[in-house]
């Protein structure tokens, strides 16, 4: 009861917050937050320039660290907030004022038990940039090497646990209110939020995940990543190699320096089909101020605290259905779908099929420039709340990644055409993952039988060596069979033994081999 008031009473401050920015709307469609919209809610009209989801943005960022995140969060939601706000949240800028340099250096001595002097040779305390959970600084260590320092903010921890606790109250109680909610799992996406945000307020894990993507791209000079400084990293403070080079959306300085744009859009989807089809292990926040052009030309990314996997089962389900949208293959389109169990078996393929048509054709062949991803998006999840398909939590944040490189490449190269970029690395990965992986599997099953094969020898052998000393029935079971049936006819009394000795051989055997 008591925490039921408590989130009462921080609605009612949050319903504020976006009335003043004109986001009320966010609240509007939720039930258990109808009273905080009317208490909000007067006569007294006001007009805004911005779009729908920049006014949320700007509320959400005024709201603090853990409304920032949730925004990133809602980003991949299309189906919650609808494609134009989505598309919007997507570009929200996660920039806070900072924190003092002092605190900063705090942090560190106190994480390493060590004055800042005996770690780092140069630490600047002006911070380069400052996010919702942490701040970046640049520094140099003992040995002259060009470092950067990112730590987290103080009792940044505790914040996120209190809103956590709002949200779960919201999503629970939505559920309840609102089953038709269901479907969009609200309670699993807090709980995704809530473990994606935790890893990423521990910087072991990110710098963990930096380590696996430069092994996945040992030896490719096209995508490279920093090195993590083990020794000046703790669960609050990554160090990591300084990336220099010109922010991905920055194309006049690209062309400036002599970089050709499209090499550039054609290694940045070289990037992103590798980091999911064949690693299955992506980078889920490249937006073009964590990716940057060094004077090679070569791409360079920071930022890995959000980061995505993608399972073998899924990564084929995601090629077939993409070759299949290439080859205008509806039909093929829905029986992927149907067989993956994503749409209920009682709805029709070929209604799904020309759904799926309905939302695909008018984007290909076309150039980017032409395309509306938000749009696309929103015909995408109208046909999904028709035929019931559950949202998959899995595919979220690769869609989200998917719109932010469409974005990459339209800012690089306005004429390119992401799907026909895609179109042979998707093609290639197909060829030789697919047969591999039946090849795999039939393998697999293969070696199972054959390791197994021996022990199915065993238990036959016991059991026909069992069979042939006779059928040792216990002598209770006798004993009732034999009373009840002295209460019949003989005839009866035989007959029913009979019918009674098949089921209690069955179950002998069940019994034994369950044993062996």
């Amino acid at each position: 009861m008591l925490n039921t008031l408590k989130c009462s009473v921080r609605l009612i401050v949050i319903a504020k917050v976006l009335a003043k920015h004109g986001a009320l709307f966010f609240f509007e469609s939720l039930r258990i937050t109808n009273f905080a919209v009317q208490m909000i809610k007067t006569t007294k009209t006001q007009k805004f320039m911005l779009s729908k989801g920049k006014r949320l943005a700007n509320a959400l960022i005024e709201l603090g660290p853990s409304f920032i995140k949730l925004g990133q969060a809602l980003s991949t939601r299309s189906d919650l907030l609808g494609s134009d706000v989505a598309e919007d949240l997507a570009m929200l800028h996660d920039e806070l004022p900072p924190f003092s340099g002092d605190d900063a250096v705090k942090i560190i001595e106190k994480e390493f038990s060590r004055p800042i002097d005996a770690l780092f040779s140069e630490f600047n305390k002006t911070p380069h940039a400052a996010a919702s959970i942490a701040q970046v600084h640049f520094a140099k260590t003992l040995d002259g090497k060009e470092v950067a320092v990112k730590i987290l903010r103080p009792q940044i921890e505790n914040k996120f646990k209190k809103d956590l606790r709002l949200f779960y109250w919201v999503a629970k109680a939505t559920e309840k209110l609102q089953p038709s909610s269901r479907r969009l799992k609200p309670v699993e996406m807090v709980k995704t939020f809530e473990h994606t945000t935790m890893l990423e307020m521990d910087f072991r894990f990110e710098g963990a995940a930096i380590s696996e993507m430069a092994e996945n791209f040992y030896g490719e000079k096209y995508f490279k990543v920093p090195e993590v400084d083990w020794i000046r990293t703790s669960k609050r403070v990554l160090t990591t190699s300084r990336i220099h080079g010109i922010s991905i959306d920055d194309s006049d300085a690209i062309l400036k320096a002599g970089h050709d744009p499209k090499a550039i859009a054609d290694k940045a989807a070289t990037a992103m089909f590798k980091m999911v089809f064949e690693d299955g292990f992506f980078h889920g926040d490249l937006h073009p101020g964590n990716l940057f052009v060094d004077k090679e030309g070569n791409l360079n990314a920071v930022d890995f605290g959000i980061m995505g996997r993608v399972d073998e089962q899924t990564r084929i389900f995601l090629v077939r259905m993409l070759k299949a949208f290439l080859d205008s293959d509806y039909k093929e389109v829905a029986n992927i779908h149907f067989k993956a169990g994503y749409v209920p078996a009682d709805k029709s393929i070929d209604e799904f099929a020309q759904a799926t048509r309905s939302f695909v054709e008018p984007i290909l062949g076309k150039e980017l420039s032409q395309i509306s991803v938000a749009e696309l998006l929103g015909r995408m999840f109208a046909v999904t709340a028709n035929f019931g398909m559950q949202v998959q939590p899995q595919l979220l944040l690769l869609q989200k990644t998917m719109l932010m490189a469409e974005g990459v490449g339209r800012k690089l190269l306005p004429s390119a055409n992401m799907w026909e970029m895609a179109r042979p690395l998707v093609e290639d990965w197909a060829l030789e993952n697919m047969a591999n992986n039946r090849v795999r599997h039939i393998s697999k099953n293969l070696v199972d039988m054959i390791e197994t094969f021996p022990s199915y020898i065993a238990q036959a052998e016991k059991l026909t060596r069992q069979m042939s000393e006779g059928v040792k029935i216990h002598p209770e079971t006798i004993n009732y069979l034999i009373n009840k049936s002295s209460k019949s006819s003989c005839k009866k009394r035989n007959s029913a033994f009979m019918q009674a000795l098949p089921w209690a051989l069955i179950i002998y055997l069940a019994i034994a081999l369950f044993k062996l």
